[in-house]
């Protein structure tokens, strides 16, 4: 079984997805004492450490870990995008120190795993004009990569939910001519609202104030404040009003009929509401997380809000399946490679 450890593992639905694709899971670094609670409480069996990465990328990883350089099969994880103080200048790993990238690439140099997957928001090609991204890109190769990037929307990988994520896999150079990864095809069956939230089980949620109820039950559902009284509508919005573009998502009211809209960490923002389609209040944390794909018996520890905020920090899991999927294919093949080389 083809072995992997994560960074940033949050709730745990890329370890989830890398899970299923048939990954066996050595360790899983997360900061947050729910989200590890979460981890632990679902996985009781998995090495999950609840630290500060930096007090754990210092050490030497392969005796941290028990393995030897280049035996580690997947690197997986986010680091979450922060600004780099002298990004685009050295365009070294120096560049990043301070930040949570950092520490990525410290694994990633320290344990030179077979193939690496860094999964970050779409917003990351073009942060600081381009210039993060591409720091990252140049410490990759630095470190032995040969990369492979792509975009890709959650809806269109079993997920109901308009998510777009920029993935980004490594391949060892060494390993190169022996491994061929693509990127995983499309669903031809994008699901919506209507395929998870009917029969969807009970759970904790925060509902609108009185006010806000009565008022989202004027929009009907797929419409949103163009659909109601314009004098309710501007005195809802206030300052928003006059805000153009930045108008589009509030008093928006979802439909059965279409996916919904990227899960955020928290249920009732007003730029970026989504009403639930039936009811006139935001999503439960369990609807959250059958959007992103979590089954039904993972729970989530901590209280509601941490809840919401684990459930909307989270990788799909249907779309961190299949993206392992492809990468477990990609390790198969560098193993049938090199055991052809050796009968010959």
């Amino acid at each position: 079984m083809f072995s992997t450890i994560e960074l940033f593992a949050g709730a745990g639905g890329l370890a989830l997805g890398v899970e299923k694709a048939g990954f066996n899971t050595l360790g899983l670094i997360e900061f947050d004492k729910d989200a590890a609670d979460t981890l632990k409480k679902n996985r009781p069996n998995w090495n999950v450490i609840n630290d500060d990465i930096a007090n754990i990328s210092c050490l030497d990883l392969g005796d941290y870990f028990e393995l030897k350089k280049g035996e580690l099969d997947l690197l997986s994880g986010g680091a979450p995008c922060q600004a780099f103080s002298y990004a685009g200048k050295r365009l070294g790993l120096e560049d990043t120190r301070g930040t949570l990238f950092y520490h990525y690439a410290l694994f990633l140099q320290k344990l030179q795993p077979k193939m690496f997957l860094f999964e970050n928001v779409r917003g990351l090609l073009t942060h600081d004009r381009g210039k993060t991204y591409s720091t990252m890109l140049n410490i990759f190769s630095k470190a032995g990569y040969t990369i492979d990037k792509k975009i890709l929307n959650a809806w269109n990988y079993g997920t109901p939910q308009k998510r777009e994520r920029l993935i980004t896999v490594g391949i060892r150079n060494d390993l190169v001519n022996k491994i061929e990864f693509t990127f995983p095809k499309p669903h031809d069956y994008k699901p919506v609202l209507r395929d998870v939230l009917l029969d969807c089980p009970e759970s904790v949620g925060l509902p609108y104030g009185e006010r806000k109820r009565k008022i989202f039950e004027l929009v009907p559902p797929g419409g949103y404040w163009r659909d109601i009284d314009p004098e309710i509508a501007k005195e809802y919005m206030k300052s928003c009003w006059n805000m153009e573009g930045g108008r589009t998502g509030i008093l928006r009211r979802l439909s059965l009929e279409e996916p919904s809209l990227a899960v955020l960490t928290s249920p009732s923002q007003k730029q970026t509401e989504r009403c639930h389609p039936l009811e006139a209040r935001p999503f439960t944390v369990r609807e959250n997380a059958r959007c992103q794909t979590f089954p039904d018996e993972w729970e989530f520890c901590g209280n509601v809000s941490s809840q919401y905020k684990q459930v909307g920090n989270a990788v799909p899991v249907n779309l961190a399946l299949d993206i392992a999927k492809e990468i477990h294919k990609s390790l198969e093949m560098a193993d049938q490679q090199l055991k052809t080389e050796e009968a010959t």
